[in-house]
């Protein structure tokens, strides 16, 4: 970890302009969330919708009540058992957070990352940071240094280099409505070990226009090449007109001369390798000029859930 490149982003931070960082999950475009002007660049830069709520990453859970009131018992466990770390809480905000952060609601989505470089420039600051991942909107996750300067060049002026991203993919996000926990987004942690601390909890339908987390719109995370996730590979090919597929899965398909080349997110069939390999994978895929992708649905258990979740966002027809 280089000193100087965190107190270089710092610097660039404190005034009121963006940077790219690292975390576990993704890498996002960062920005104070006490600036107006550096938020506003972000939704510019990402072309992301105004009614899409950004992230605010604290640098550790004491600063929890200065951000949030009223926080649930529930999400305090959470905090205390995953934090840092891939978990999002979407809580009653205090009224020192901006409404532009927060598209006008009421709450705000806020987390601890995880990843040592982050946490250090957090350390840095005097303020939090908005931010959301370092891509276009709807398109697919910038999860190394190389895809966020593929995808933004010169619009930003420093991307601070954190390696790969270890989890590869968004945080998990909970809501509470009436204290009830609620599931806004499939991210890096299973709903399974969710459950464990605090017992059920109900998911919320992301077919919606205005969402009350980041990450809910039913169509996102998408490669520029078609893709198609389905039940039946072997139906699918018999009958499509595309003839040079990329197929995306656990397992090699059976032959097929439409499919051009396979692509196993983890020949181990272990989930944790397989969201850290969806993204990347996704976008090599996007350099090799296919017709179309192909993708068996994973099993729909552990992170295979979110790993599906993405897919079915990511191959959304509108």
């Amino acid at each position: 970890m280089n000193l100087e490149d965190i107190k270089k982003a710092a610097k660039i931070v404190s005034e009121n302009k963006v940077v790219a960082i690292p975390t576990e999950t993704v890498y996002g475009l960062a920005a104070n969330i006490f600036s107006k002007k550096a938020v506003a660049a972000i939704y510019k830069i990402k072309n992301r919708p105004l009614n899409n709520p950004l992230i605010v990453h604290i640098k550790d859970i004491k600063e929890l009540p200065k951000y949030t009131k009223n926080i649930p018992e529930k999400a305090q466990k959470l905090a205390d058992k995953f934090w840092p770390g891939p978990l999002t809480l979407v809580l009653p905000k205090a009224a020192n957070v901006p409404d532009y952060i927060t598209s006008n609601k009421d709450t705000v989505a806020i987390r601890v990352p995880s990843h040592k470089i982050t946490l250090a420039l957090l350390h840095e600051l005097e303020f939090p940071l908005a931010a959301p991942s370092a891509n276009p909107s709807n398109a697919v996750s910038a999860t190394s240094y190389k895809h966020v300067r593929d995808y933004f060049g010169n619009k930003i002026p420093y991307i601070l280099d954190g390696g790969e991203c270890s989890k590869g993919l968004e945080s998990t996000i909970i809501g509470f409505e009436n204290n009830k926990p609620i599931l806004y987004r499939l991210g890096a942690i299973a709903i399974e070990e969710i459950e464990k601390t605090i017992g059920k909890i109900d998911v919320k339908k992301t077919n919606i226009q205005n969402p009350e987390a980041p990450g809910m719109f039913l169509k996102h995370y998408s490669p520029k090449t078609p893709l198609y996730l389905v039940e039946n590979t072997n139906e699918f090919l018999n009958k499509t007109i595309y003839k040079n597929i990329a197929y995306l899965g656990f397992n090699l398909p059976n032959q097929n001369k439409k499919i051009k080349e396979s692509f196993l997110l983890s020949t181990e069939q272990n989930f944790e390798i397989a969201a850290a390999n969806l993204y990347k994978t996704l976008i090599k895929i996007d350099t090799l000029h296919f017709d179309a992708i192909v993708a068996d649905y994973f099993p729909n258990e552990n992170l295979g859930k979110s790993i599906n979740d993405r897919l079915i966002r990511a191959s959304y027809k509108n």
